[in-house]
């Protein structure tokens, strides 16, 4: 009796019939298709996912857009203005909004809308430089605290919770008060540096200039401790996480844990932190402005704007209304845009 060899579909009577291969000569299947590059998926990163889930949040965006443009006409307007921010008219006096002064003059006559912009640029230089100040100082700090535990971050820890019992204002004051002044070595300091590129360094008109330096380094240099305890707290987690034993297995070393593995997994509240102390810090120099301890005439702020219109608010409200409107606006976009910025750097939220 012969025997018949069984066919493809009848091996697998419940399955699909088996492509034979005709250079086989009907003798096996055929191999399969090789697979098209356009069929791959295509790899990610961090940042890729993180614009891609940010651009999804019209808040964020638009929040983004609002301060690029903020920034952009505080560079733009005091330069294109005809009116010098500076420039006082005493005959023409305080007046209202008009089409030659569209937000109105000051007691001096001074274009409040050249003052507003102009004041925005220290502004945002006094929250973002002073913020940036804040973020290295306590991510460092934080970050080896966490990372490496036991007496190193008690004693980390305990210089934090020392700096957390003095009065932030307060303690902010008195550096101003103490280095805030042309009679110190910092002062003769900064002439030595800015003789580099004046000829005149001892010129009282730079003065104003030494003082916003100062404020930098006084909010970036007591800022921070709310920061290091939040990444000591974000390592902590993560530290023994198996990521981190892989890396540490193949030999990275401490430093390249701290800044390169642990701290980019806790960007999502990190960022939202910094976010949120950028109108914080520039609240606080508006407070410091209003004490005659930030920001100087001739220069502007917003602070100091604000204060100087509330002084006359019933008489002159365009005075406090228009810089109040930008800090509050930068308030608020700093908000939204924080909150789009945690979901879209959250590391753990899956790819959509």
């Amino acid at each position: 009796m012969s025997s018949v060899a069984p066919s493809p579909r009848a091996a697998d009577p419940g399955g699909p019939p088996a492509e034979v291969d005709p250079a086989a000569g009907g003798a096996g299947p055929r191999p399969p298709a090789p697979l098209r590059l356009d069929a791959i998926e295509q790899g990610s990163s961090l940042g890729r996912d993180a614009w891609r889930r940010l651009r999804k949040n019209r808040a964020a965006v638009a929040s983004g857009a609002v301060l690029v443009a903020m920034i952009v006409a505080c560079v733009l307007v005091p330069e294109l203005s005809s009116y010098r921010y500076d420039a006082a008219d005493l005959k023409l006096g305080a007046q209202p909004p008009s089409l030659a002064h569209w937000m109105g003059t000051d007691y001096f006559g001074r274009d409040l809308m050249a003052r507003v912009f102009f004041g925005g640029r220290i502004s945002f230089a006094v929250g973002i430089v002073a913020t940036l100040v804040s973020f290295v100082i306590g991510v460092s700090w934080g970050g080896v605290a966490g990372y490496f535990g036991g007496k190193i971050d008690a004693i980390m820890m305990r210089v934090v919770d020392v700096l957390y019992t003095f009065p932030f204002l307060i303690l902010v004051i008195l550096l101003m008060v103490f280095f805030a002044n042309d009679q110190t070595v910092l002062y003769r300091a900064f002439q030595a540096a800015l003789g580099l590129m004046v000829e005149d360094p001892s010129d009282p008109s730079y003065f104003p200039i030494f003082q916003i330096v100062v404020v930098f380094a006084a909010l970036g240099g007591i800022s921070w401790l709310t920061m290091a305890r939040i990444v000591r707290g974000q390592v902590i987690a993560l530290r023994n996480q198996p990521f981190i034993e892989s890396a540490r297995s193949i030999g990275v070393g401490h430093a390249a844990l701290i800044f390169r593995h642990l701290v980019p997994n806790a960007l999502g509240p990190i960022i939202v932190y910094t976010t949120l102390t950028i109108p914080e810090v520039m609240m606080t120099e508006a407070f410091l402005s209003f004490l005659g301890l930030g920001t100087q005439e001739p220069l502007s702020s917003w602070g100091l704007l604000a204060s100087t219109g509330a002084d006359a608010m019933d008489l002159f409200p365009w005075q406090l209304i228009f810089p109040a409107l930008m800090l509050a606006l930068t308030l608020i976009c700093f908000n939204f845009l924080g909150d789009g910025l945690r979901d879209a750097l959250d590391p753990r939220i899956r790819k959509d």
